[in-house]
């Protein structure tokens, strides 16, 4: 078995990472909110008014962000999700909001998301229309790059649906260079390879030139196995996605659903783990004007937030599948390393697994100090590779620790980083 691993480290490390879309942002996971999964194309304002997309809805997120220390903890995009447009382009050819549910338009509530100290994200879509059936900007890719310049949006995320996938990569590539062109610093979210995978192989050189992040695979679930399924995949295809990762452009896993309804508190730690594994934009889809206590502590960790946000800007990756555990490591910066150790059984209670046990733990020699960040935190102290250190792992859970050598170098796996 551990050899198994050994050979699938070495095929995953050795390719170069791809440039960057070079024009200074997303140097670092980008950190925000996003509205889709917890409140989806929700429309009716008459029925639901403080949960419907509109500008209220958006308003009282930026309130809320300030006022309960998630800006502080680095989240800093409100971003707008599908259903806020107009069905109907302006006598301009201009994109337009709803009027009834934005009736100050995007530019007024910019300015509003802009005086809180936050930025704001908005979404359009590469083809004809978007995902919910408005207005997309096929066509339209210059001026309604301009229109979002012109509103003061800070961020775009660009689906990808009623678009031949034959004509994708033209399409992305022409609204990045719509963005440049326009002046404005708009951060790039891209849908261009969750869109062609079913075809082909995506070619992400061209896409880290092109966006500053991307998705790979299908839409997050509020749910338990719609986590486990995004892991899957992306262990799978580490090898292909994890050298295209880094400042400027990374791998999108889709939004945090931490806060909402269908994880337990334990697969809530597994997925803020894991994303700060794979250096994930941390995007809540969530309720922060109704998160519980325990939730809200753990998306503003500043322990797991300083791993996903670390400057040495390499994605983590699966090293071990063993004995119902998973073990994903992420080099940091200053020479230290993150370790998460998942459980994947759904049965029974915590299981206890030796460190010394996970495959490749002789990296830690001679000495290391070890902390854990997760479940609780705790500081282990120096260990060597023949420690019986034990960490507890509930079922569906996450240990996630933080290594750094006392002495000498890590050796083995992390070399081949």
């Amino acid at each position: 078995m551990h050899k198994g691993v050994f050979v699938l480290a070495l095929v995953v490390f050795i390719p170069r990472a791809a440039e960057a879309l070079d024009n200074g942002l997303a140097l670092k996971p980008t950190m925000g909110w996003l509205h889709w999964e917890r409140f989806m194309c929700n429309i009716d304002c008459d029925k639901d008014p403080n949960n419907c997309i509109s500008e209220h809805l958006y308003m009282q997120m930026a309130d809320v962000m300030v006022k309960e220390g998630w800006k502080e903890a680095g989240y800093e995009y409100v971003c707008i999700d599908d259903c806020w447009l107009s069905h109907q382009r302006d006598a301009k050819g201009r994109l337009q909001a709803d009027p009834k549910r934005f009736p100050r338009g995007i530019k007024k509530l910019a300015d509003y998301v802009h005086s809180k100290g936050l930025k704001l994200g908005i979404y359009a879509d590469v083809g004809e229309q978007t995902c919910a059936g408005y207005p997309g900007s096929l066509n339209h890719y210059d001026t309604d790059a301009q229109t979002f310049a012109d509103w003061g949006v800070d961020l775009l995320k660009f689906d990808g649906c009623y678009m031949d996938w034959k004509l994708l990569g033209e399409g992305y590539v022409n609204m990045s260079k719509a963005l440049i062109k326009t002046g404005a610093s708009i951060l790039y979210s891209c849908e261009w390879p969750l869109y062609e995978w079913p075809f082909r192989q995506p070619n992400y050189t061209a896409i880290r030139e092109t966006c500053h992040h991307w998705r790979n695979y299908q839409d997050v679930y509020d749910s338990w196995s719609s986590i486990k399924s995004i892991l899957d995949w992306t262990s799978s295809h580490q090898d292909i996605i994890v050298p295209a990762a880094g400042p400027g452009g990374w791998n999108d896993p889709d939004m945090l659903v931490i806060g909402n309804f269908g994880l337990s508190h334990a697969q809530q730690e597994s997925q803020m783990a894991l994303w700060a594994i794979m250096a994930a934009p941390l995007l809540m889809s969530n309720d922060l004007r109704d998160i519980c206590p325990r939730s809200k502590k753990l998306l503003q960790n500043r322990h797991i937030i300083a791993i996903n946000q670390d400057p040495l800007g390499k994605q983590g990756y699966c090293t071990a599948k063993v004995n119902d555990f998973e073990v994903w490591e992420r080099p940091l910066s200053g020479n230290r390393l993150a370790i998460a150790v998942l459980n994947r059984l759904e049965i029974g209670g915590p299981r206890d697994t030796f460190i010394k046990e996970v495959p490749g733990w002789k990296i830690c020699s001679p000495l290391c100090n070890v902390t854990q960040i997760l479940p609780l935190y705790k500081e282990m102290g120096v260990q060597n590779p023949e420690s019986n250190l034990v960490v507890s792992v509930n079922p569906s859970g996450t240990a996630l620790l933080t290594v750094i050598p006392v002495s000498g170098d890590f050796t083995g796996l992390h070399s081949l980083l």
